[in-house]
């Protein structure tokens, strides 16, 4: 395995980076204080090519492959200081526009993508419900299939973007005898006759990532918003779920980074009895930790993404990922506060909002106790 970046890859890392720390880093605390999306900042990413990374180019997508998809995503994380917006970008791409590329029908790919790839439509995934959260196969959402299509009923909460989403991906349940082999995917466009969003809900992350419950009443959706075949959507969530906890989980290895970076220099230049704290064993040895869980998570999101590209089996190398990435999130989190002492906790420093977006990132995707499970098989447990 060779991670050694192209130059093409370093100039989009570089490139991304750049852009973020200069376009979208005014007023973050304002709009994490007020649950506010940052649609101004949506449209600048829209405007770099971030919201159509992998997708083809016919689609207005710059067709890159994961390993690149997870640099670029990596860069964002580390530049941009909004995580919410980050996340936001990373559902609308992994959790909706993959699902409609990978499986969409010629008509719905080609009036939806260019669209999700301009930031006029921005994508939301729909498939947890109040009792089917780590197990969709309880869903209790239904497609009936009528003649103009289908029949959507039911509930689904959590839904990222959802306050603003152009086009849903939802999952529902078109024959529930044969549990999930019985879930199919569906896209359902804003402004449907049965769609309602319900109110934004207020987080203690992600504050800035819009997220809703939605609701279906007599939902009918025409038959060519079906996704792949009746009984794929478990299939379709899998492959979506490789990108998620892959591709997704690269924004919080750059938003570690920036905190790793901003706590040396904390270290380094805040002084407690005429010496710097980064001199004293105890602050270095901890900044030395958050240093070490960075780089070992990066690699194996590095190998996971290496492994998807070479259409090798990634799924417990995905899992490990996630599972390190979101881990060593929450833990060097609560170090930097713990570094930054009483500025730790003061908004302004961002060393709590560090720790208030990472709390989510063991739960979303699948949560590390259903990532442990997935690896435990392939230990023969």
């Amino acid at each position: 395995m060779d991670f050694g970046w192209s130059q093409t890859q370093r100039q989009l890392f570089d490139d991304i980076l750049r852009f973020a720390r200069t376009n979208l880093n005014g007023d973050v605390v304002a709009r994490d204080r007020n649950h506010e999306f940052g649609r101004k900042q949506w449209e600048r990413c829209a405007e770099m090519g971030l919201l159509g990374l992998p997708l083809p180019k016919e689609f207005g997508g710059l067709e890159l492959d994961h390993l690149s998809v997870a640099l670029g995503l990596e860069a964002l994380g580390q530049g941009c200081e909004d995580t919410g917006l980050v996340f936001s970008i990373a559902s609308h791409l992994f959790a909706a526009a993959v699902p409609i590329w990978k499986h969409g029908s010629a008509r719905i790919k080609s009036t939806i993508l260019p669209r999700m790839s301009s930031g006029a439509c921005i994508g939301a995934n729909a498939v947890t419900e109040a009792g089917a959260g780590s197990d969709p196969s309880g869903m209790k959402c239904r497609a009936e299939k009528v003649a103009q299509g289908y029949v959507l009923n039911g509930e689904k909460s959590f839904v990222t973007n959802g306050p603003v989403a152009g086009a849903v991906v939802v999952f529902a349940m078109t024959n529930p005898a044969f549990g999930h082999l019985g879930m199919s995917a569906f896209v359902v466009e804003a402004g449907t006759k049965g769609l309602t969003i319900g109110s934004p809900f207020e987080k203690i992350g992600l504050r800035t990532s819009p997220t809703s419950s939605i609701y279906f009443e007599d939902c009918l959706v025409p038959e060519d918003h079906l996704l792949g075949e009746e009984g794929q959507g478990a299939t379709i969530l899998k492959e979506s779920m490789f990108w998620e906890r892959t591709c997704e989980f690269a924004t919080w290895v750059g938003s570690m980074q920036r905190q790793l970076d901003r706590t040396v220099e904390y270290a380094r230049t805040r002084k407690q009895g005429r010496k710097s704290i980064g001199t004293h064993q105890a602050v270095a040895h901890e900044l030395v930790d958050m240093s070490i869980r960075l780089e070992a998570a990066r690699l194996l999101l590095y190998r996971a993404c290496w492994l998807l590209d070479q259409q090798q089996p990634a799924e417990k190398e995905v899992c490990m990922a996630k599972i390190a990435i979101s881990e060593a999130s929450i833990r060097s989190s609560l170090a930097a506060i713990q570094i930054h002492g009483a500025n730790g906790v003061v908004t302004e420093y961002e060393m709590e909002r560090f720790l208030r977006d990472a709390v989510p990132s063991t739960i979303t995707s699948g949560t590390s106790e259903v990532q442990r499970n997935i690896i435990s098989s392939y230990l023969g447990l």
